[in-house]
This record gives C-alpha cells, structure tokens and sequence, in this order.
C-alpha cells in the first residue's frame, strides 16, 4: 500500500523553554505534489528554515537522489555548507562541509541504532542527532517522528566514538561548538536523515517483523 506523500512539516523547540512547549522555529518542505508520489524519498525539494513569527533564516535543498543522498544549506541563496552520503552496505555514513572544507563525519553503525554522532577531524565530538521513539501508536500508523539535536558547550569532551544523547546526561560537552554555519549544515543533515533513514513506513517494517 502506497499512502499519499505530504510536504514535511518539522517544529523546532527549545528544551530550555519551559516544558519545551513554545516553539522557536518552523521548517517546512516545498517540494512537487506529482514528484512527490512518484519519487518519494528520492524527490527533490526546497525546506524553509524560519524564526516563530516567519521570517526566513536559511534554506536547505536536495537534489533528486538515486543512491547517495546530498543536502545543501544556502542563505540568501547563496550556498554555505553540504552534507554528501556515503555508502556502505549496511552503515549509515555522511561527510559534511562548509564551503570545501570537511569539519565533521558521521559514521552510525546502522541496523537499529538511531543516534547519529558528528565526529571532527580529530575525532572529536562535536554534536549528536538522536531519533526518538515517541510510542507504538505513532510509529506504527503515523509519520510523525522527533529529533534532539545536541550542539552542546565547549569543556573537556568525549573521546567516544559512538556514543547516545541519553548518556550525557543533558550536559554534552565538547571539545570545540560548531559556529552558526556548521550548525545550519548539521541541522541540514537532521532533515537528510529524516528521508534517508526514517521516512519508509516504519511501522509496517515492525509489523512484518512481528511487533
């Protein structure tokens, strides 16, 4: 069965809001209706990152894909920073750049894992992105989906590798924070991951596995 494929809609929170009930941003998918059906996860499209009230703060774009995936983070149209895919038979990999240079790699073991951590060139944690479980209900009838996404501040860091948002105890350190373009591309490869890696009808993955 094949549902009807609608525009994606993400809003943005601050855990440090009260409740993180307020939200601070928007992002929203432009993208064709008759593309959209036929392509689905492989479709190209425009996504609008905006404050609150609106106003415009910078776009991402993906291209049509047929493998591997790229997303680009443009302001004023004017392109800042990508984040290519690389592809490994069961790993999910991803390079991300600002203008031609590389300043973080993400290499997630796969298989069920759902944190994703950005790695520097040392090896250093820079930011991680975590797909959370937001209950059976949902998973399994809706496409509905929430990210963290953990910048953290500069402190001593983490050599791990691999490592979960639940671990830090809501106090990632790293050893050098991402300036606002290296976090507009991360948040670039928040959506990429959305499509790459999540937007297949999960639950009917879980209920062919007998969940």
């Amino acid at each position: 069965m094949f549902a009807y494929a609608q525009e994606s809609r993400y809003i943005i929170k601050d855990p440090r809001t009260p409740r993180r009930k307020t939200p601070v941003g928007l992002i929203r998918e432009k993208s064709n209706v008759i593309l959209r059906q036929l392509l689905r996860t492989r479709r190209p499209f425009i996504a609008e990152f905006t404050d609150a009230k609106g106003n415009e703060i910078f776009t991402v774009r993906r291209p049509f894909r047929w493998i591997n995936s790229s997303i680009y983070a443009e302001v004023d149209g004017k392109e800042v920073g990508v984040v290519h895919s690389r592809w490994h038979l069961w790993r999910r990999n991803y390079d991300l750049y600002l203008g031609n240079r590389q300043f973080a790699v993400v290499e997630n073991p796969g298989f069920w894992s759902w944190s994703f951590t950005l790695l520097d060139e040392d090896d250093n944690l820079v930011a991680i992105i975590d797909r959370k479980i937001r209950g059976v209900g949902l998973e399994l009838f809706t496409g509905a989906a929430q990210y963290e996404v953990w910048f953290g501040d500069a402190g001593k860091g983490t050599d791990k590798g691999f490592c979960l948002a639940k671990d830090m105890d809501n106090d990632l350190r790293v050893f050098l924070p991402l300036d606002l373009p290296e976090r507009a591309v991360a948040l670039a490869l928040a959506v990429s991951l959305d499509h790459d890696c999540f937007s297949r009808r999960l639950g009917w993955v879980l209920r062919l596995l007998g969940a």
